[in-house]
């Protein structure tokens, strides 16, 4: 690997932090490029902080310069005002283009399973177009498809618990068969920095050693938590009407319509070797008690 810091993207997020946290403990000095910063985050004053201007070239390839590697976490869930999918592929290419120019030695890119160009599904077309820009940038560079994750402050699995402990009753599209397979944030953060040290490129899915369906992972989730709610199959447009309606309670998003075709299509599993060491069922019986004592909210944390 080069030498030089090493820049991470959203060092205050989710999986940025956890990226963070580990170049720091291997010694590294990290810079942050952020449109969030955080003075109460634990990492507040041990990474440098600068804004990630994608409408400034010239300043992004000089917050670039000199970087050993670059890990990128940018992205976001769902289309909210002026901030779409087509937005972040743009500006996802903004910073290829930059980190290009500024001769980085290394590009880690966190992507999604199962890409698709021809998707109907915007998050996993526009992963699809990134990867492949990406490629012709002419950087060393590393793609991690990571599914799910768990652990720490994560939103999915935090929220199924915090929902699970306060309403009656818990709908799931369909029959809830779809499989679904977590992979821990620190499993994702040891594979990318790993990553940000080789010089060959490569794609490899970050995926966990469990694979379950997405009905017993939520019903593991109930018995972790001690919830009794009753868990219902209901039509994907009822579960999508019941996240509308709660919608003012929790001031968030809390699924879409396009998360749950995903979900349905079986697009958050891999066909490749685990590469997560840690198992989700473990970790729940060590973490049940304080799941989803808090919501974690999505609009609060991106947007």
């Amino acid at each position: 690997m080069c030498k030089g810091h090493h820049v991470v993207t959203g060092a205050f997020g989710y999986s940025g932090a956890a990226i963070a946290s580990r170049l720091l403990e291997a010694g590294h000095r990290v810079v942050t490029l952020t449109n969030h910063p955080r003075p109460s985050h634990p990492l507040w004053g041990k990474v440098e902080v600068q804004p990630l201007r994608f409408d400034a070239p010239d300043q992004l390839r000089a917050a670039l310069g000199g970087a050993a590697a670059v890990y990128n976490t940018y992205w976001i869930r769902f289309d909210h005002g002026d901030r779409t999918h087509a937005r972040a592929v743009e500006n996802s290419e903004a910073l290829f283009q930059a980190a290009a120019a500024a001769g980085v030695g290394r590009f880690v890119h966190i992507s999604i399973t199962n890409p698709d160009a021809a998707s109907p599904l915007p998050y996993f077309s526009g992963k699809a177009r990134l990867e492949a820009s990406l490629r012709r940038s002419g950087l060393s560079h590393a793609i991690l498809r990571p599914t799910v994750l768990f652990g720490g402050p994560d939103v999915l699995i935090n929220n199924i618990a915090w929902l699970l402990r306060r309403v009656p009753v818990f709908g799931i599209a369909s029959d809830g068969a779809y499989p679904i397979q977590p992979v821990h944030v620190e499993d994702l953060a040891r594979l990318a920095v790993q990553a940000g040290r080789e010089t060959e490129d490569q794609v490899l899915d970050a995926v966990g050693p469990e694979v379950f369906t997405f009905r017993d992972l939520v019903l593991a989730v109930r018995a972790a938590v001690g919830s009794r709610a009753p868990v219902l199959r209901m039509p994907p447009w009822l579960v999508l009407l019941a996240a509308r309606l709660l919608r003012p309670v929790v001031k968030d998003v809390l699924i879409t319509a396009d998360e749950i075709q995903g979900l349905m299509a079986g697009l958050l599993r891999s066909d490749a070797p685990a590469t997560g060491e840690l198992r989700f069922s473990r970790w729940l019986e060590d973490n049940g008690r304080t799941l989803g004592r808090r919501y974690a909210s999505e609009l609060a944390r991106h947007y």
